[in-house]
């Protein structure tokens, strides 16, 4: 339980960095949240389908331990992009 709570709290770091970066470069708000949902998540699909399972079975492989650090990383990306958000309203225009 430990292992899941560490992994959480570091795809969340990891992916809020990543996505405060690139809102700052790219001038954008929300791009990692489109980022992950369209790269990250079909590339961990990618990474655990097995051929020997029916479609609806590799699906339902998943367990709590898969799901709960992605929702960490996306939640992440969301954050890095409202945080960015706050400070343009509060007048940084490095931002």
């Amino acid at each position: 339980m430990l292992q899941l709570i560490i992994a959480t709290v570091l795809f969340f770091v990891m992916v809020f960095g990543i996505g405060f970066i690139l809102n700052m470069l790219l001038k954008t708000t929300f791009f990692p949240i489109y980022l992950y949902v369209l790269i990250g998540i079909p590339a961990f699909i990618w990474q655990t389908w097995d051929n020997t399972k029916s479609f609806s079975g590799n699906f339902t492989a998943f367990t709590f331990v898969d799901i709960v650090p992605a929702i960490g990383a996306l939640i992440g990306a969301y954050v890095s992009g409202a945080t960015i958000r706050a400070l343009r309203r509060g007048g940084y225009k490095m931002f």
